[in-house]
């Protein structure tokens, strides 16, 4: 991406910067050349912040409680671009913050979280209680995806829940793609910021945007059209309560487009009670026959019932085949029953874009899932290895559970996120063989395992070790149900090793991601020990 003007000429009498008045037309006109800005967080989010915000000109302070050599792959991602840093415990965070016209942060840096720095927080507290007060001199506060919102000038998608977002987000970008007169941006909480990317995008773009509970809280802009896959209770340790983590969810259905629409999960109550918010219509989808304007399953049919398209994209009925046909069910390339629901959200969004059903049809057969979420690493003589490391709390892992016949061995455990388990712990005595854990959360998940019935439960410490146990157990599982090898071979039966952790990845890794890369590794590393040997089969993931 080429960088926009830059003019390092600072403009001493300027006063805050005004994000209402931001445009990127603005920007490129140098509305931020020679501004003092600074960047809160200095992770994924507060890198791309600062590159852009550097390209536009302006003068960026960077603030991060870890020390720089901590940070020695985001100072390497700027490129050369010149910044201030302000890192480790010694920066005072009132003092790095001095002088700034405008404040831009990651979304997990909010005053609102018990969970931001100390110090950090205080100084935001101050600055907003200043603004509050009439002060003109303090800097307003935005994060990254609300100044992305601000400033896209393409329609947008957003996509949030308590489980399913990232299949639905990343599904829903796929359809989309299927047309090639509308180029399609996937990114938010998935993992790639867009804030970079502002310069390139123009009105024909679609942006499919996943947010989470840290992002949602920060915004003050909608998207689109909203979509919810389900809300039930996630981020306790940060919200406090399930009413409050909620609330913080139903703000992307306040905040939608008029012009857009709503895309609801009619069989979650919550999600299905956001109907009446504002006025953008709402389309519904549920797994049984659609409502009204809708999207169904209907003798193992996905079907529309008058789906309207937005009209941004012409207005008027959805094409359809006969009697509303999208597709079969059994032709949908994700599996598990709850991906279902998933498909039918990401269905919706296609329609209301006008998304042929031949190109639905032929996009959502195509796509076999995202990275840690029931990924297929490999089968190795009969053993299928699963990355599902997105799956930190209990209804995701339930959903895993249920995607797989038996025998299955659940690798599971990490940062206890304070989260009820007692249904989680039922289905896996009931769909698990055994249970090998890892991490801060093992003695909490045996104990509660071991309390619905599951007899067979070991405490691994590592994911490598898990692997290998779960490896062990799972073939031992086996012995004794196959008949030949060519059986083992062709798939007829099998043994699921399934990581679905219930927990967060921070006490042994920086993320769910690195978690999922660890137990592709360790599965890589048993797969060429197997091969090696010439004693195992092997089929590659799919």
């Amino acid at each position: 991406m080429s960088p926009l003007s830059v003019d390092r000429k600072p403009d001493a009498t300027a006063g805050p910067i005004d994000p209402d008045g931001l445009t990127m037309v603005a920007i490129r006109d140098g509305a931020l050349r020679g501004r003092d800005v600074a960047v809160l967080g200095f992770a994924r989010s507060g890198i791309a912040l600062a590159r852009f915000l550097v390209d536009a000109g302006a003068r960026v302070t960077i603030l991060d409680q870890r020390p720089a050599d901590q940070l020695a792959g985001a100072i390497g991602a700027l490129e050369g671009r010149v910044v201030t840093l302000a890192l480790g415990a010694e920066a005072d965070p009132a003092e790095a913050l001095r002088g700034a016209q405008l404040l831009v942060s990651s979304p997990s840096v909010n005053p609102d979280f018990n969970t931001t720095e100390p110090r950090l927080r205080a100084a935001l507290l101050a600055i907003r209680a200043s603004r509050a007060a009439g002060d003109g001199s303090a800097p307003a506060l935005v994060s990254e995806p609300d100044l992305f919102l601000r400033l896209c000038v393409a329609p947008t998608i957003g996509v949030t829940g308590t489980k399913g977002k990232t299949t639905t987000a990343s599904l829903s970008a796929a359809l989309l793609a299927e047309d090639r007169l509308h180029p399609v941006l996937l990114g938010g909480n998935i993992g790639t910021p867009l804030v970079e990317h502002l310069p390139d995008i123009g009105v024909d773009h679609r942006i499919v945007y996943e947010l989470s509970e840290l992002q949602l809280p920060t915004l003050s802009r909608g998207t689109t059209v909203a979509v919810y896959t389900n809300v039930t209770s996630d981020h306790l340790d940060r919200h406090g309560s399930v009413q409050a983590y909620r609330r913080v969810k139903r703000r992307l259905a306040e905040l939608v487009d008029p012009e857009g629409a709503l895309v609801l999960n009619l069989e979650d109550p919550v999600v299905g009670a956001y109907a009446g918010l504002g006025s953008a219509p709402a389309v519904l989808y549920r797994d049984d026959h659609p409502t009204p304007g809708g999207l169904g399953v209907v003798d193992g049919w996905i079907v529309a019932a008058g789906v309207e398209r937005l009209p941004i994209a012409g207005g008027g009925v959805a094409a359809t085949g006969p009697g509303g046909r999208i597709m079969p069910v059994a032709e949908l390339g994700i599996p598990g029953r709850h991906n279902v629901s998933n498909a039918l959200a990401a269905i919706a969004v296609a329609l209301l874009f006008g998304i042929a059903p031949d190109a639905i049809r032929r996009g959502a057969a195509r796509f076999a899932g995202v990275r840690h979420r029931l990924e297929t690493v490999a089968v190795v003589d009969g053993i299928r290895f699963v990355n599902d490391s997105m799956g930190t709390q209990p209804d995701a892992v339930i959903a895993a559970l249920r995607a797989f016949d038996g025998p299955i061995v659940l690798i599971a455990g990490g940062r206890d996120k304070g989260i009820e388990m007692d249904e989680l712990a039922r289905e896996v005595a009931t769909r698990a063989s055994a249970a090998i854990l890892i991490g801060e959360s093992a003695p909490v998940l045996a104990e509660r395992f071991s309390a619905a019935g599951l007899r067979w439960i070991e405490d691994a410490g590592d994911l490598d070790a898990a692997v290998r146990r779960a490896d062990e157990i799972a073939r031992s599982l086996l012995t004794g149900v196959r008949d030949t090898p060519a059986e083992s071979a062709s798939g007829a039966q099998r043994a699921t090793v399934l990581l679905s952790p219930a927990a967060a990845s921070f006490d042994q890794f920086v993320d769910y991601a690195a978690r999922g890369e660890a137990f592709r590794a360790a599965v890589t590393r048993l797969e060429r020990e197997r091969r090696a040997t010439g004693s195992m089969p092997w089929e590659p993931g799919r």
